[in-house]
């Protein structure tokens, strides 16, 4: 894993960057989506449907994208908390089958919530194997402060 997030709370910069590995999307990953969330939209299910659309061949589910964000995102499970949410999110080009996305993120902002806990804001650029900008992202992300131990 890219260390880069593997600090606590107040030690994690607020400049910090991160670029990840690809990801090749696939049939079965549509295929899967579909059946794990029930969105069996033609535009990503039915070749013969999706070849007379606009795109001309079945494209990636947006949420499925927004999934692979999650994944990609180099989080060490020792200091992140929880997902908290995303303040926006915006899907600007499709994704094929067989094109490879790829995550490149930074520090928005942070923001002490508790003894034990900060909110950090990410700004997420998802981009294709063309270096092509495909979606943004902005979430939230609970993270661990360092542990204190309070003197008996």
């Amino acid at each position: 894993m890219d260390r880069v997030l593997s600090l606590d709370f107040d030690a994690l910069p607020a400049d910090v960057r991160f670029a990840t590995r690809g990801r090749t999307i696939t049939e079965t990953d549509l295929v899967a989506f579909s059946g794990l969330t029930g969105d069996f939209h033609p535009l990503h299910t039915d070749a013969e449907w999706a070849a007379e659309s606009e795109f001309g061949e079945r494209i990636a589910h947006g949420m499925l994208l927004l999934s692979y964000c999650v994944g990609l995102a180099p989080f060490d499970p020792e200091f992140v908390l929880a997902l908290r949410g995303f303040e926006r999110v915006a899907f600007k080009r499709p994704v094929r089958i067989g094109d490879t996305v790829r995550l490149e993120g930074s520090v928005a902002a942070k923001k002490e919530l508790d003894a034990a806990s900060g909110l950090v804001d990410f700004d997420w650029r998802l981009l294709n194997q063309r270096d092509e900008l495909v979606a943004l992202a902005r979430p939230r992300v609970v993270w661990r402060r360092a542990l204190v131990e309070v003197p008996a």
